[in-house]
């Protein structure tokens, strides 16, 4: 599917996202036009979904990370899609995964300090709904967290 070429475009726009096309062509010894249309196929293609900015929360203000594992009642026929709908509309959770097994949803959650994790968890997490089972982890460290590939 990608050939070495393609695979050179997205090492480099994953090294420097903000890298524009005239500099990606030439760093890939393309013209605009060849670089271009190499982007735009592979945006077609679904391998490059966008380009995002990313944020440092702590740098905002955000010192408290925690990571709820939630089990849901699934005797509710639309318990997966009620949840995942309500959950979406906390402003505070970052990150929503499911899962196949006893966890059923994780999400990552941010708050300014222990006081604001408390209302977010009392007054938002706990009206989810079809809620079973929760586990919260405080995080401590992100030792690792990087987005990019080895291609």
């Amino acid at each position: 599917m990608l050939d070495d070429l393609d695979r050179k475009i997205l090492r480099l726009m994953q090294a420097e996202p903000t890298l524009n096309l005239p500099e990606l062509a030439e760093r890939c010894d393309l013209t605009t036009g060849k670089a271009t249309r190499r982007v735009e196929r592979l945006r077609e293609a679904g391998v490059i979904r966008g380009i995002e900015a990313v944020i440092d929360w702590r740098a905002l203000g955000y010192a408290v990370a925690v990571s709820l594992r939630i089990t849901l009642d699934k005797t509710m026929p639309r318990a997966f899609d009620e949840f995942l709908e309500a959950a979406r509309r906390v402003a505070e959770v970052i990150e929503i995964q499911t899962f196949l097994g006893r966890v059923d949803v994780r999400l990552h959650i941010v708050a300014r300090d222990l006081g604001h994790w408390q209302q977010i968890y009392r007054d938002k997490v706990l009206t989810l709904p079809h809620i079973a089972d929760i586990e919260a982890l405080m995080t401590v460290a992100a030792v690792k967290r990087d987005e990019a590939l080895p291609l």
